[in-house]
């Protein structure tokens, strides 16, 4: 008997600044591979491990495939199966009765679980809007580096990322390559191979770390210091390209009054690296063309994070490394995809209304606030999508207190019974990448991706815009808008600037983009230059210079808690997704805190010892391994596990805290103080 094997064409989903292009082999209508797509010069037929295990997921003895009703007590885990008619039924008759009185009092709760335009927010921000319901600001991964982009750059905008393997000088700063970025790392490897110099900028001593020619292992949120500290060599030294900076650049004089206070002492007591360390990676900066910068985001989750993404982003313009296609900077390319997010979302349907706004960050806090005329309602229900805040949240604790209300209304859209899940009065099953349409953009290059569904949904699953549709259809929202199926919404996304039949053949469609897009200047800022000093800062009231602005928990300020901690990602698992596919579990085996031999010796700690971290917020056990990864003085608490994946039901946010970044209102994760002992 001949089997019928077809290959389909697809993108992958998840929040990594690769976007692959994917190809997906389908036997007999069942997934067994997914591969990179070969023909993606980006892709290069090559996956992270995470994604190339995506059929075990979609298969996975846990997924769900039917909805669920609770049955138990919120957090139990306890439901019982039901149709799919009778929970939307009675979640639109709850959220109709809510609406009623306040419909701010519902809350959309979603992020990155996809990165897809279409299963992200189309038809859901459409249903959000008609309702009038609270806006979320999405803010917990990115925004304090994009927004300081847009006040420096004038955009998530930056270098395309193949020029980096022509580059003499790369900086990769806050970025484990390696981990988070697979792809960004075979160029740099290939400018490694052909003489490049290659620098990694972190406080943790990463596999990218590793295969640099040198590791600056700054404390965490001093970023900022270090690239005025570099300023300060460039003026001293007169390393600068005084024509670009002339020409092409806004406030100059003030930046380099500032600079000239940053001496390398003055950096190196900050950050703990030797001056000279920092003098050398100035002068290579100043002396090497083509030069450039990989960033991401993990260096801006502290207080001064937007503060040092402009520091940082402002070094290229000092020395003209703009002037070449392989010199500049890259945090994020997606300010260069032209998303038609009105059409998507359609903010029209609020007709005038402006509810308040909930910052993701903040639902622990926001979840327990009462009604005031400040705040508004108290929140009454949360619709979760593509996102797992119990587990990726600040200060989990206080979430995990909100989620438990027995007056908060809860739905839930999932593949697996997540921490979140737990805690739903309805969960419905949600389709994978391999099981419906979608289109993507990218942070990490400059082309669109297209996705095609491979198989058929598994059990009864179904994509979110099916879901957010046949809700506004029992709720009485009749608008036509609420009829585009999903194939109408990927034409939508970006209309005639990119050609559709070339996405449905390739799978993928570049952008029609300069090699090197700021040569002479042009960049989208009000003055079309780079700013140095922002106006649009200045008139908020903030700074309008870049600076160094303190950890909100600064190393050596608190005797109780003398650990600063940081939380980046296992390898393995990309946030809290991957954490329970079980190939990919028994390669990470537990929650692990790496801490430096020094710190571990004072405590008593061996490695493979159970450990108690804890701070005025939690507590939380994991494994401690002995490791030079860790710098003296700074944990290194891998995430995310779920919380029930835990040694003791908790995971490692537990003990970050729901401050907010200087700029664009982010999280703080790497602003942490912790103590550490045996359990």
């Amino acid at each position: 008997m001949s089997k019928r094997i077809t290959l389909v064409k697809g993108a992958c989903p998840h929040d990594c600044p690769d976007a692959c292009a994917l190809v997906t082999t389908v036997q007999d209508g069942v997934a067994v591979k997914v591969q990179g797509n070969p023909e993606h010069r980006h892709t290069g037929g090559v996956l992270c491990t995470k994604v190339s295990r995506y059929p075990e997921r979609t298969y996975h003895p846990e997924r769900l495939l039917h909805p669920l009703r609770r049955v138990g007590p919120k957090g139990s885990g306890k439901f019982e199966r039901t149709s799919w008619d009778q929970a939307l039924m009675d979640i639109a008759a709850r959220l109709s009765q809510i609406a009623a009185r306040d419909p701010q009092a519902i809350v959309p709760y979603s992020y990155a679980g996809t990165m897809g335009l279409v299963q992200g927010e189309s038809i859901a921000a459409r249903f959000f809007n008609r309702l009038g319901a609270s806006f979320l600001d999405r803010t917990i991964c990115s925004n304090a580096g994009g927004e300081a982009l847009v006040h420096t750059l004038g955009g998530k905008v930056g270098m395309k990322v193949e020029y980096f393997a022509e580059s003499r000088l790369i900086l990769i700063w806050g970025s484990n390559s390696i981990t988070s970025n697979l792809h960004f790392w075979r160029q740099a490897q290939e400018a490694k191979r052909n003489g490049a110099r290659l620098v990694c900028i972190d406080p943790r001593r990463t596999e990218t770390a590793e295969k640099c020619h040198d590791h600056v292992q700054l404390r965490p949120g001093t970023d900022a210091a270090l690239a005025l500290a570099i300023m300060h060599e460039l003026v001293v030294n007169d390393l600068l390209d005084h024509d670009y900076i002339e020409r092409y650049t806004l406030g100059w004089e003030a930046l380099r009054e500032r600079a000239l206070r940053w001496t390398p002492e003055r950096a190196a007591e900050v950050c703990g690296v030797p001056a000279a360390q920092i003098r050398a990676l100035a002068r290579d900066w100043g002396t090497t063309q083509p030069a450039a910068i990989r960033l991401n985001y993990g260096m801006q989750r502290v207080r001064g994070g937007g503060n040092a993404v402009r520091a940082i982003a402002c070094l290229p313009a000092l020395t003209g490394a703009w002037r070449h296609r392989a010199g500049g900077a890259l945090l994020s390319s997606s300010g260069q995809f032209p998303v038609d997010k009105a059409a998507l979302q359609r903010p029209d349907l609020l007709a005038g209304r402006q509810p308040r706004t909930i910052n993701m960050v903040t639902i622990g806090d926001d979840l327990l606030r009462p009604a005031s005329p400040a705040f508004g309602p108290r929140i009454e229900a949360l619709v979760v999508y593509n996102s797992n805040p119990l587990a990726v949240a600040p200060e989990s604790g206080k979430v995990v207190a909100g989620f438990a209300r027995e007056d908060l209304f809860t739905v839930v859209l999932e593949h697996f019974q997540t921490d979140t899940a737990d805690y739903a009065d309805y969960i419905l099953p949600a389709t994978t990448q391999l099981e419906h349409w979608d289109i993507h953009f990218s942070y990490g290059h400059t082309d669109v991706t297209l996705n095609r569904p491979a198989i058929a949904p598994v059990g009864e699953a179904r994509p979110n815009t099916q879901v957010f549709r046949e809700l506004a259809r029992r709720m009485g929202l009749t608008d036509p808008c609420f009829d585009d199926d999903d194939l109408a919404l990927c034409r939508m996304a970006y209309g005639a600037r990119v050609d559709f039949d070339e996405l449905l053949q390739e799978g993928f469609a570049p952008l029609p983009l300069p090699e090197a897009p700021f040569a002479q200047g042009g960049f989208p800022t009000p003055s079309g230059k780079c700013e140095f000093f922002s106006e649009r800062l200045a008139r908020q009231g903030l700074d309008g210079l870049p600076d160094h602005l303190p950890n909100y928990e600064a190393a050596g300020t608190s005797p109780r808690y003398p650990l600063a901690m940081i939380s980046p990602p296992a390898r393995n698992f990309l946030n809290s997704s991957f954490v329970n596919v079980d190939s990919l579990q028994e390669i990470e085996r537990e929650p692990l805190l790496e801490i430096h031999a020094s710190d571990a010796a004072a405590r008593g700690i061996a490695s493979g010892a159970v450990v108690r971290v804890f701070n005025d917020r939690g507590q939380y056990h994991c494994k401690a391994q002995v490791s030079e990864r860790a710098r003296p003085g700074v944990v290194n608490g891998l995430g995310v596990w779920w919380r029930k994946l835990g040694l003791a039901g908790t995971n490692v946010n537990e003990l970050t805290s729901q401050q907010l970044t200087d700029i664009g209102r982010g999280p703080v994760f790497y602003d942490c103080l912790v103590e550490v002992e045996p359990a």
